[in-house]
């Protein structure tokens, strides 16, 4: 059996250098499956412990036959009061003091995006199989390495994507896909919440003295900190977040594709929309629409941060459809009707026909646990490729804004013209930017063409795709480098 790498000297010396010799051993001095009997103990590793990863500690201690044994985040501070709430439980600033652990069996990554992927890859070369919170990569080019780390090394990747664990979007997508409402003739797909700006700030913002810069950061660059608040607020920064198309869309997205029994991604997109209102250090868009088809299917997602005051959406966000979240999927004989937590089908009258009582996917990390003792991939509700081709429509709906350009109210109607729903968003979102004061000729849209996808190479084709193709995949810091083979 290979002898175990030690992997503090190998970040040292940089994983792009040491890939060839570190990566191509049959593994890593751990047996091959891993996985614990049906009556031995599981034991956790926490890496993050925000406030994602703070939920995720609280409900993994609580799990029949699971010890949370580490627990670990660069911020000292949220460490020691976590640590002092739970005793007997390892701390460290480190991540891979974890993985170096040889009585860890699983980790749960709730990191920042820009962390998931590189920290699943080394979890799965170290022996450990993974539960990573959503959006499971930062680009496509990154998730696709997730599922090959995951196959090569054979461990169980579960996506933190747990809606697909919710009685309610399983119940609806068996009665869709059993044809029970007739054929799928469109689909609204929406998070239409309200946030705040995050506020600007004009000079680089000292990182404070108890948060390890350089291990937050990790794969990501470590430029200047541009935002009040360091935590959390990174999610509408590009270089560690994707928005709120990955932060909330990403929920329904992945449920979209679960009712709908899709086993890949759209073949075109487009996208419409910027960052209106707000003068601050933000720079994902706050009103977000894509425009996307899978074999001829047309669907719209929709996304939006801004109030709507002067509607009946108020402070709280737009409604549309009479809905401002989940999905609105228009058979035809019915609509179902369905966002966290559950929903129903509608007659062609609006007389609801049905209704799915849901828990949000309260048992998913238990469904992680069963098919670790199963020691079976094929027991996940969202194994990893499940959440990375989930993952990739919200990178396809924001590369395609970040390669559009602005554009007239015109130059868009022309461009959306022939699908009833987009032209019917694209109103709406005029309403209630005009309810928010915004001047659509001093801040305009921005139009991100539409882009064909070649799902075989999980790459943008034709017309002008060279500029959306540059979002593929992310940049890396030496030495926390994802290798090309992984």
């Amino acid at each position: 059996m290979a002898k175990k790498i030690n992997r503090r000297h190998f970040f040292k010396k940089s994983i792009s250098v040491a890939a060839g010799s570190y990566l191509g051993m049959s593994y890593l001095g751990y047996p091959a499956s891993g996985a614990r009997g049906s009556n031995d103990e599981i034991r956790i590793g926490i890496i993050a412990l925000g406030w994602r990863g703070g939920e995720h500690l609280n409900q993994f201690k609580k799990l029949k036959g699971v010890n949370v044994v580490a627990v670990c985040d660069p911020d000292k501070h949220i460490l020691d009061d976590k640590l002092k709430s739970n005793p007997g439980i390892d701390g460290y600033t480190d991540a891979r003091e974890i993985l170096d652990r040889d009585d860890v069996d699983a980790v749960v990554i709730a990191t920042p995006n820009h962390w998931h992927s590189l920290m699943t890859v080394l979890a799965c070369q170290a022996g450990k199989h993974v539960y990573v919170e959503k959006p499971v990569s930062h680009s496509i080019w990154e998730g696709r390495k997730m599922v090959e780390a995951a196959r090569k090394y054979n461990r169980i990747v579960q996506a933190g994507t747990q809606h697909r664990s919710c009685p309610a979007v399983q119940q609806a997508a068996k009665d869709i896909q059993d044809g029970k409402y007739g054929k799928v003739q469109w689909v609204h797909c929406s998070r239409l919440n309200s946030r705040e700006p995050i506020g600007k700030v004009t000079e680089p913002q000292p990182v404070p003295d108890y948060i390890d810069y350089n291990l937050w950061a990790g794969p990501a660059p470590m430029s200047p900190v541009m935002r009040k608040k360091f935590h959390y607020d990174w999610h509408w920064q590009w270089n560690w977040g994707d928005g709120d198309m990955a932060n909330w869309g990403i929920h329904y997205i992945d449920d979209l594709r679960h009712i709908l029994g899709w086993n890949d991604v759209p073949n075109s997109v487009m996208a419409i929309g910027n960052r209106f209102a707000w003068d601050d250090n933000g720079q994902t868009p706050n009103m977000h629409f894509s425009i996307m088809e899978y074999d001829g299917l047309k669907i719209v997602i929709d996304v939006r941060n801004l109030p709507d005051p002067q509607r009946k959406g108020g402070n709280t966000g737009a409604i549309y459809l009479g809905r401002r979240d989940g999905n609105y999927i228009q058979c035809e004989n019915a609509s179902v009707r369905i966002s966290r937590g559950g929903g129903g089908a509608y007659d062609n009258n609006d007389e609801r026909i049905a209704q799915y009582r849901g828990d949000g996917g309260s048992a998913h990390a238990q469904n992680f646990i069963d098919a670790l003792r199963k020691n079976s991939n094929k027991d996940l509700n969202a194994e990893i490729e499940i959440g990375h081709l989930s993952t990739v429509m919200c990178h396809q709906a924001n590369i395609a804004f970040r390669a559009g350009q602005e554009a007239s109210v015109q130059e868009i109607r022309n461009n959306i013209a022939e699908h009833e729903d987009a032209v019917n968003t694209f109103n709406d979102m005029l309403e209630q930017l005009k309810g928010n004061g915004v001047n659509i000729e001093e801040t305009p849209f921005v139009l991100g063409q539409k882009f064909t996808y070649d799902r075989a190479k999980e790459c943008f084709t034709g017309e002008n795709s060279d500029k959306a193709n540059e979002f593929i995949k992310s940049s890396y810091r030496e030495p926390f480098v994802l290798p090309e083979t992984v």
